[in-house]
């Protein structure tokens, strides 16, 4: 988005981190479940050189750390050297018993899909995503809220079916416990 506003050379990667942890509940939810937050700049030093991770969480479900790497500019080959290395002294310094190793994400506005496959970045446990740099459409943003009533509508129904499923069980349930005073 800092590009289509014509921003991009205004802000730095400290601004989109902080717009980002300024809304970090839906950053969370947009993530998957299971995501706890760890850490914002962590530092890291290594031969007397200090490295900063923008964004460290953990995953639940996985038992791993997360770093996630923010660019403003597109993905480049060299922001490979630089997970691998926050990668590896995560994995050196900070996993503990029971953990998997960790992995990465590096957050960028744009990226050329055949430098990422030839990289071949998955099997070293680090990832490549865009974020928006335009905004969408009028009517795909619609067609999204429409889709998002749609599923709030659903899971409450839901909710309802389940509590009148659940109503005579624990009628039931207080029936017998009264009968058994």
């Amino acid at each position: 988005m800092l590009d289509f506003l014509g921003l991009r050379d205004t802000y730095s990667e400290q601004d989109l981190e902080s717009a980002l942890l300024r809304e970090i509940e839906s950053f969370l939810l947009e993530l998957g479940t299971g995501f706890a937050f760890v850490e914002r700049q962590k530092r890291i030093t290594l031969d007397g050189d200090d490295y900063y991770l923008d964004l460290l969480f953990y995953h639940r479900r996985l038992r791993r750390l997360v770093v996630i790497e923010l660019k403003i500019g597109d993905f480049k080959p060299a922001d490979v050297g630089q997970m691998e290395l926050y990668l590896r002294w995560l994995d050196r310094y900070e996993r503990q018993k029971g953990e998997e190793r960790p992995i990465g994400l590096i957050l960028c506005a744009g990226k050329k899909r055949e430098t990422v496959e030839v990289l071949e970045l998955e099997p070293r446990g680090i990832h490549v995503a865009e974020y928006l740099t335009e905004l969408p459409t009028r009517e795909l943003l619609e067609q999204r809220l429409h889709e998002a009533v749609i599923r709030t509508r659903h899971r409450l129904e839901q909710l309802e079916l389940q509590k009148v499923d659940e109503a005579p069980a624990k009628l039931s349930k207080a029936r017998k416990k009264k009968a058994g005073r």
